[in-house]
């Protein structure tokens, strides 16, 4: 994995985020913050990780723009941010685990990231936000129809480095091959070039690429679901009561169901109340 340089953007209009995310202008921050959260009250924002493809850089101004699931994320932050009276600090990264690296290493302060058993030593999650399916894309003279016809002899699957995608499909997968790539689009650029057979990930990127690529497709059911959480550091329980707290509220309210409808969201779904593992 190549280092990439964090680039930061201060979203300040929390105010306005938190109108669009809840209808009542005031309904998040007149609730008086947990003591336990007090130390993201001090200093005065919370800095929320975003990977690729979470978001896109203007290739001119350097400006992170968040895209895709790095709008849900960034409006879930922005309602807490006016919960506690502070700004919502983004940076970009590469991939999930550069970004879960940040935030166990205190750098960061949350990313939104699938919830993974390799990942729990490192940070902690609160209760699932978002669901949504691993598939397929398959390449445009596959005869493949189901993802339970993939893992056979001769089948060359791409992967994304470190993704909860490949971390799923590594644990079940036992003919196919498994082809890494450093991330999505490089992934994809296999599959154009007819390197590999499909690529496995998450239904929304799929999707997208799928339209790049006529003849493709992607298969209608899936080998895994990925539960979308918030990470953060271990070991501050204060946090994680509080934040839990806002999730199963935003959940209760539709904010999170909206929040994905406006991000454009094809194949994401807000997680059911709780901490429940089915779908």
């Amino acid at each position: 994995m190549t280092g990439a340089k964090n680039v930061t953007h201060i979203f300040t209009s929390t105010f306005l985020v938190t109108t669009l995310l809840v209808g009542t202008t005031l309904a998040y921050a007149q609730q008086a913050p947990d003591p336990g959260i007090s130390d993201l009250v001090q200093a005065g924002k919370i800095r929320v990780a975003l990977y690729l493809p979470q978001y896109a850089k203007d290739p001119v101004t350097g400006e992170l723009r968040a895209v895709g699931m790095g709008i849900v994320g960034k409006e879930i932050a922005g309602a807490l941010a006016a919960r506690l009276g502070i700004e919502v600090q983004t940076a970009g990264y590469p991939t999930p685990p550069a970004a879960v690296e940040c935030v166990k290493m205190n750098a960061c302060d949350i990313t939104f990231v699938g919830i993974e058993a390799s990942r729990t030593t490192q940070v902690d999650f609160t209760n699932p936000v978002v669901l949504l399916d691993y598939t397929f894309l398959m390449s445009s003279g596959s005869k493949i129809s189901s993802a339970t016809e993939v893992d056979r002899p001769g089948v060359r699957i791409a992967v994304a480095r470190g993704h909860g995608a490949t971390l799923a499909l590594s644990r079940i997968v036992k003919q196919a091959e498994l082809v890494t790539a450093d991330n999505l689009d490089a992934a994809f650029e296999l599959l154009q070039g007819a390197q590999v057979d499909a690529i496995a990930s998450i239904r929304d990127a799929l999707l997208d690429y799928s339209d790049k690529l006529p003849g493709s497709r992607v298969l209608e059911d899936a080998y895994g679901v990925n539960r979308v959480a918030i990470a953060m550091p271990k070991g501050k329980a204060g946090w994680l009561t509080s934040i839990n707290q806002l999730v199963e509220e935003a959940k209760a309210s539709g904010l999170i169901q909206r929040s994905i409808d406006r991000a454009g969201l094809r194949g994401f779904r807000a997680a059911p109340p709780g901490n429940a593992t089915a779908q």
